[in-house]
């Protein structure tokens, strides 16, 4: 079910310009739609969600892809987000993560450490467990994972936070642009219509 509500309602939501992080559905409480949002620079605040729940909610009631009555929750992913995308792998290379695979790689399914990138379609982490003469690093294909997310760590709220303020200076100038352009189309000189015939 989450692929088919992901599969309607992803359209909507970039055209909304956000991107859609992940979408699960569960029986807590009756049942709960919970679809994860953020601004292509992960950004994402209460208007944000308040505007995305207001806009999806009809189109889920007319896809009408769930036979019950549901919850519908729209959130941000947080600063110690899920990593769903190939591109969020990349994105977070340089931060501590943990990733829980459906099947054993290397006799495990649990790992914690770096993330280092990736090579083709899995996620390069350097195992912060590894005893000597193991190999730190190993590859684990994103397909396969069954969860994986940041760990909160102080640079990764440094980031975070500095990730926000960033994002807000961007809205002030915008908003400031904005103004100042409203001000100018007010003062600029309206010249008469040209009579015809003259």
């Amino acid at each position: 079910m989450p692929a088919r509500v992901a599969a309607i309602t992803e359209p909507v939501i970039e055209q909304l310009g956000f991107r859609l992080v992940r979408v699960r559905v569960s029986s807590a409480e009756g049942c709960t739609v919970q679809i994860m949002v953020e601004r292509p620079d992960g950004s994402m605040n209460v208007e944000d969600c308040e505007t995305v729940s207001r806009v999806l909610s009809p189109v889920l009631d007319v896809a009408d892809l769930i036979d019950r009555a549901y919850r519908l929750e729209i959130s941000s992913p947080g600063i110690d987000r899920p990593l769903v995308r190939k591109s969020d792998f990349e994105r977070y290379a340089g931060h501590l993560a943990k990733i829980e695979t459906t099947m054993p790689v290397q006799g495990r399914k649990r790992f914690r450490g770096l993330l280092i990138g990736t090579e083709g379609e899995a996620a390069c982490i350097r195992r912060d467990d590894a005893v000597e003469g193991e190999e730190a690093e190993i590859l684990l294909p994103i397909e396969e994972m069954s969860e994986a997310k940041l760990v909160l760590t102080d640079e990764l709220v440094t980031e975070a936070l500095r990730r926000e303020k960033s994002a807000k200076r961007k809205a002030r100038e915008a908003r400031k642009e904005e103004r100042r352009e409203q001000r100018q189309s007010r003062h600029r000189p309206h010249r008469p219509a040209a009579k015809g015939g003259e």
